[in-house]
């Protein structure tokens, strides 16, 4: 029976019952049970609640009767540990409160949502709980969680308890964004409702009745606001033994394309185009060590695998648009100061490169750190929009995220990108000339940048800028590569005919070479006169050669673009 893909499904027991595709991530619940109280940060969309449901069911003692289908197909299942279906579960999700009114209104909601599931999860189990407990939803979150855990001691035959806290710091994280400080405060004061909770978790622990405290979220911030309240958890994020723990490998995202163009009997000769432009826009994310296998974002690329299964094309947009909500955060850190928005957002529009700490990153930090200007790389870090380039410098992970920033760079520079561009794009599909092209976007775009950029810009700048604005117009029939690997090097740019539209089989292969105004004085010639350099041939013949050897039908043609600072530019195409 063919598989499904289940996009943006965090249902561990519907994605069986449904048959959908799933990369076996259960080999890391035997490395779980031997950490107590672990939390996991990981940025959204990453498959944190997937990993939260998955424990669920397999801890859950009712869920005995159902384990070999649940996880009979899976390492877990046939490598089961002792304490699988060994206790009560009770599973919060801090992403359904809504931190709307006072202080007052929060603690509420947040009683109501959390006694509703303690309630479920009695009823659940009256066989276990035989009536001695019942939960008051009006009541204190920690109060009805101390009646559950108290006879939980009283009683030898009870199981303990197993606590999932899924987004953690959703709510509190929301309150940041809404610039509502002072709730935050409130909320994580030594008297909150919030602090006493994990209070009443840490006291669980303590006494044996909670067996373990699995909690997931974005940024530390939250438990190190409540440090005083919850002081025995352990970070396991930037632990080496759980890197891949969330996101796929390339090795697991290599077996799933296996099996889903032998399900769907996909043409195995756009296999190849595929892998590349997922990797391009969805992996890249290295949380532990620059050395590591870098992830892809596992829900983005569900998203791309649900299009491609369904109609046997690439999606005309691979840019999810809930990515663009994550421009909140870089408003909200930068908004106390925007010379510093400015400034981080061009050196990473400008240069994919931005310098850090590691002592800020492997610390927990409070909330008052998170705004500083010294914590903001570690900040987007941990928010996904960046990821280890090497030991001293993050960089933004993929396509996805680059073409965000730029998109940000646009707004603070009040550069237009809407409509001033249609008639040079209508022109380029109906007669492809890259000279034209990029001759409309140096006067449209180039035109519009504010002098001092230029003291900075490069070659990455106008590439990417470019790209950026190409895939606004041009994404029904084209895809690009940036930085794509060849054994003499990594070529700049490259336009990639979509093999079911109308420039199938194109591929133009681009390199960039950038002179400053200062430095094209030197060169005492004109831009008229300016003539290709021998050794930038060269450079991108390397480039094509292994292109051809890969693509052997495909229409290459190979160019190289020189752009003089402000002053002007030059396209030669390079004769194969």
């Amino acid at each position: 029976m063919k598989k499904r893909v289940l996009y943006g499904t965090a249902n561990y027991e519907e994605i069986v019952q449904k048959n959908g595709y799933f990369v076996d991530k259960t080999a890391y619940i035997e490395k779980l049970e031997e950490v107590g109280n672990p939390v996991f940060l990981r940025p959204r969309r990453f498959g944190k609640s997937l990993l939260c449901r998955m424990l669920e069911c397999y801890y859950d003692i009712n869920r005995r009767e159902d384990f070999e289908r649940l996880f009979g197909h899976t390492y877990i299942g046939q490598h089961p540990t002792p304490l699988h279906n060994a206790f009560l579960v009770l599973h919060l999700d801090f992403s359904t409160i809504e931190p709307t009114g006072m202080a007052s209104d929060i603690e509420n909601h947040f009683n109501h949502i959390c006694n509703s599931r303690m309630k479920m999860v009695v009823g659940r189990n009256q066989p276990w709980f035989k009536g001695q407990v019942s939960i008051d939803v009006k009541d204190k979150t920690s109060s009805n969680l101390q009646s559950i855990l108290n006879l939980i001691l009283q009683n030898d035959d009870l199981p303990p308890l197993y606590v999932i806290i899924d987004e953690y710091d959703n709510f509190a994280n929301q309150l940041i964004t809404a610039h509502k400080d002072h709730l935050y405060h409130e909320l994580t004061a030594d008297d909150s409702f919030l602090k006493t909770f994990f209070k009443t978790l840490k006291e669980g622990r303590k006494t044996g009745a909670i067996a373990n405290v699995f909690i997931t979220g974005v940024l530390p911030i939250t438990i190190d606001d409540m440090a005083s309240g919850y002081n025995i958890a352990n970070f396991i994020t930037l632990e080496p033994e759980f890197e891949e723990m969330s996101g796929f490998t390339s090795d697991e995202v290599h077996q799933l394309l296996d099996e889903i163009y032998h399900d769907y009997e996909i043409d195995p000769t756009t296999r190849s185009v595929v892998e590349a432009i997922i990797k391009n826009h969805y992996n890249g994310y290295c949380f532990v060590t620059p050395e590591g296998k870098p992830l892809y974002n596992p829900t983005l690329l569900m998203y791309f695998l649900k299009h491609l299964c369904r109609y046997k094309t690439i999606p005309k947009r691979l840019t999810d648009m809930n990515l663009k909500t994550e421009l909140s955060w870089v408003r909200r850190l930068t908004a106390s100061n925007p010379q510093n928005t400015e400034e981080f957002v061009d050196q990473l529009t400008l240069h994919n490169s931005i310098s850090y700490d590691e002592v800020f990153l492997v610390e927990k930090f409070n909330m008052f750190q998170f705004f500083e200007k010294r914590f903001f790389a570690v900040s987007f870090f941990y928010l996904g929009m960046l990821t280890l380039r090497d030991d001293f410098y993050l960089k933004l992970p993929n396509l996805n995220m680059q073409q965000i920033f730029v998109e940000y760079f646009n707004e603070i520079h009040h550069i237009d990108v809407s409509s001033r561009y249609s008639e040079m794009m209508q022109r380029f599909v109906n007669k492809p000339k890259l000279e034209e092209l990029f001759a409309g976007y140096w006067e449209h775009y180039v035109s519009q940048l504010p002098e001092a950029i230029f003291q900075q810009v490069n070659e990455n700048f106008y590439r990417t800028t470019f790209f950026e604005l190409c895939s606004r117009y041009l994404s029904r029939w084209f895809v690009w590569h940036v930085e794509r690997s060849y054994p003499q090097g990594k070529s700049d740019l490259e336009f990639v005919g979509k093999y079911h539209e109308k420039f199938a089989g194109l591929r133009w292969v681009i390199e960039f070479k950038y002179y400053s105004n200062t430095k094209f004085k030197t060169r005492k010639t004109s831009i008229e006169q300016f003539e290709l350099i021998e050794d930038d041939t060269l450079q991108i013949k390397g480039y094509v050669e292994g292109l051809k050897k890969e693509y052997p039908e495909a229409q290459i043609s190979q160019f190289v673009i020189y752009c003089f600072g402000n002053q002007g530019f030059r396209v030669f195409e390079v004769p194969s």
